[in-house]
């Protein structure tokens, strides 16, 4: 068991939270119970996910995508609702985004690049001046086909590739969640297989004329890394109680 305030000042510093510049306001969003013995992880911060940590009478949530995005709202209609649950059920909301996305040892692009077992890993993907995306170079030439299914699982299907480059893939670059305008960089870089999250018609015919592969897949299925990761680290190092809610959207 740890306090709420020893757990999210661990978490600041840890995940680095205000090294980036970020729409999210990441950090704690919602107080709740000081002490905390059960912490839940998920992808977004949805009455759905809500329900599911107090059912499992967790008494802190972790999302990737959380209630607040640095402009003034109202606490009216769907916000109203969710952050009335949360206080009535004495669930602390904490939220991480991109920092999570950017941590090289937590974040989603990490996460990837793990499950490729890249090589030579580097940051890629610049926003606002940081990077928060990374590429490296496969141990082995792979198709788009078996990096589909290393990332994805056998049978598992992202949102569509663009098969334009190489067939022998090396090497990759990584930007999860929604930025397939980062394909720009992975193709300034001659990369041979950009990957990201969302899909995107506008990028398709520069990726074609270039000759570069990509993968989008799926901005959900790209974001699931970090919270998972960042569960498993607070279960192995702090003992703390966790748990995965896992709301797929197929996005």
């Amino acid at each position: 068991m740890a306090t709420l305030k020893q757990i999210t000042n661990f978490l600041d510093d840890y995940l680095k939270i205000n090294e980036i510049q970020d729409a999210s306001v990441n950090g704690l969003q919602v107080s709740g119970k000081e002490d905390i013995k059960k912490i839940a992880f998920a992808v977004d911060a949805s009455m759905e996910s809500f329900r599911r940590a107090v059912s499992a009478n967790a008494d802190m949530l972790f999302v990737h995508h959380g209630l607040f995005w640095g402009s003034p709202l109202t606490l009216t209609g769907k916000l109203y609702t969710r952050i009335r649950y949360l206080v009535e059920n004495d669930l602390a909301l904490y939220a991480v985004h991109l920092p999570l996305d950017a941590h090289p040892e937590l974040g989603n692009n990490a996460g990837i690049a793990r499950i490729l077992d890249l090589e030579s890993i580097e940051p890629f993907g610049e926003y606002h001046g940081a990077k928060i995306g990374f590429k490296g170079i496969l141990p082995k030439n792979l198709s788009l086909e078996q990096i589909e299914a290393k990332l994805l699982g056998s049978g598992g299907a992202g949102l569509g590739t663009l098969p334009f480059g190489p067939d022998a893939i090396r090497s990759v670059g990584i930007v999860s969640g929604g930025d397939p305008s980062a394909v720009h960089q992975a193709i300034r870089e001659g990369l041979d297989l950009f990957i990201t999250g969302d899909a995107s018609h506008t990028i398709y015919h520069d990726a074609m004329e270039s000759g570069i592969n990509v993968l989008f897949g799926g901005h959900y299925r790209t974001e699931i890394w970090g919270i998972s990761e960042v569960s498993r680290y607070l279960r192995e190092s702090d003992g703390l109680e966790t748990l995965i809610i896992d709301v797929p959207t197929g996005l």
